[in-house]
């Protein structure tokens, strides 16, 4: 007599974006459900694959589904990662993955036990068609704060008045009604053109994800709560789970989360990065980088340079160098001549990967000069550094309202794609946050960064949403 052992665990498709930003932290909470007994299967394209070593190597049930990355017009043959072609090509990136459709649906029909759930980036909306189309439940992930998505849904279901608007009024859509100036607005958005077709099919994708059964979001209830109840209310389900900060819940042996290729040592001139850290006093060294995707300019990098420079305190500058030969020619990312001369022993430029969360977390760094992206301001936040904030793009001026203002945990230092520092401000600025211990933005930080490790802990409301989550998935 035989008997048969039924697999009751949910079985879910993993759907990561490829960029940097996006897919790290997808990975996180693909970690975290894993431990948590979910069945899972990623979604990537061939050069998307060794990123997933680490969790691989800690979850051997993990299973993956390699599909070719769809070619597309605007996107160089071999790109399969925003973070080799800039974000400017966000669009035809969105376009190109979104041929992937036909191929899922394939080996979903031909899976001996498919998925009842999709989990997949914001960007890849068009999942919700196709979640439709095989009825299972379609969850949104959002790498980004609560506010960017109602930013996105009101813009986008609005686009021809928001294209049109100097200043763009968000009424009910958010918390105290606030409006933003047109180029403050996220990239994607301000592109928009309605002529193009693709354009209006880019529309329709990120309008989908308001359909989703739920929305995850990288975020935290002390510092979004009033934003997630807003969504819940306004989506009329408790589905909205605010999950974060996932980099305090990733891999413990995945230090070297980003790192382009196994052969990287962290290194800038023959000198080990954390070697050098070890050599510095406690509050001394200011960490600066601007992420994987963005370059500063020939004015932007003499007025970083000279007000670092300026200042008194040591630093890393993590520096990325213009890669095609026009980029090269208008000086991106190219640090005036003599400098690292001039810093020798006081500071480092180091233009390859980094362990960023490594640095952000030893004893010698007090503070941390960001371009305002989510995850590097989340990061920051959970190891309790200062904020000195550069936003620039994308969601970036919706990130330092919400730290600058209305937490005052951040101080900003310039603004804009195009914006060039004063650098004898600049240098002002970085002395006197690195001396002022006692700071009201040095404080706060601090108090937020306990409340992370809180959030997360048992009990606290982001592990308490994540086993939410884990509790509407078992029961699909």
């Amino acid at each position: 007599m035989s008997t048969t052992v039924v697999d009751n665990r949910p079985h879910v498709l993993v759907f990561p974006y490829p960029a940097q930003g996006h897919s790290l932290v997808l990975l996180d909470l693909t970690h975290q459900l894993s431990l948590r007994n979910i069945v899972i299967t990623i979604l990537v394209t061939p050069k998307n694959l060794p990123a997933l070593d680490p969790l691989l190597a800690a979850h051997q049930t993990i299973k993956t589904l390699v599909l070719p990355m769809p070619p597309h017009p605007k996107l160089p043959p071999g790109i399969e990662n925003l973070r080799d072609i800039g974000i400017s090509k966000n669009m035809a990136m969105v376009k190109a993955m979104s041929k992937l459709h036909n191929p899922i649906i394939q080996w979903f029909e031909s899976h001996p036990n498919p998925p009842v759930a999709i989990i997949s980036d914001v960007f890849l909306g068009w999942t919700q068609t196709l979640a439709d189309q095989i009825n299972v439940r379609r969850i949104c992930f959002f790498p980004n704060r609560v506010a960017v998505a109602s930013v996105f849904d009101y813009c986008w279901r609005n686009i021809d008045a928001v294209s049109a608007s100097k200043v763009v009024d968000f009424h009910d859509q958010l918390p105290d009604s606030p409006s933003f100036k047109h180029e403050h607005l996220p990239n994607i958005i301000r592109r928009y053109d309605g002529s193009d077709p693709e354009w209006l099919n880019v529309r329709d994708i990120l309008v989908a994800n308001s359909s989703s059964w739920g929305i995850v979001f990288n975020t935290f209830e002390a510092l979004e709560g009033r934003f997630l109840d807003h969504l819940r209310k306004k989506m009329g389900h408790h589905r909205i789970y605010g999950v974060g900060p996932l980099n305090l819940l990733s891999i413990p042996e995945s230090s070297d989360r980003g790192k382009p290729d196994k052969d990287f040592h962290a290194a800038a001139g023959g000198v080990d990065v954390l070697g050098w850290l070890e050599g510095c006093a406690d509050d001394s060294v200011l960490y600066v980088c601007f992420g994987s995707q963005k370059f500063l300019k020939r004015e932007q990098m003499k007025a970083l340079a000279s007000g670092l420079e300026q200042s008194k305190t040591k630093f890393i500058w993590v520096v990325k160098t213009g890669t095609t030969e026009i980029e090269m020619e208008q000086g991106y990312g190219v640090v005036p001549n003599g400098f690292e001369e001039r810093i020798q022993g006081r500071g480092l430029v180091v233009r390859t990967w980094v362990p960023q969360l490594m640095i952000l977390n030893h004893r010698a760094v007090w503070g941390f000069l960001s371009y305002s992206g989510w995850n590097s301001l989340m990061e920051g936040i959970t190891a309790g550094v200062m904020l000195l904030i550069w936003p620039m793009e994308a969601d970036h001026y919706i990130n330092a309202k919400l730290l600058e203002e209305e937490m005052g945990v951040a101080i900003k230092v310039c603004e804009g794609d195009d914006g060039v520092p004063d650098s004898a401000e600049l240098g002002k600025v970085i002395d006197e946050s690195m001396r002022n211990v006692d700071g009201p933005q040095r404080v706060k930080v601090k108090e937020l960064r306990d409340k992370t490790f809180q959030a997360v802990s048992d009990g606290g409301p982001s592990r308490k949403d994540l086993d939410e989550l884990v509790k509407e998935l078992r029961l699909l």
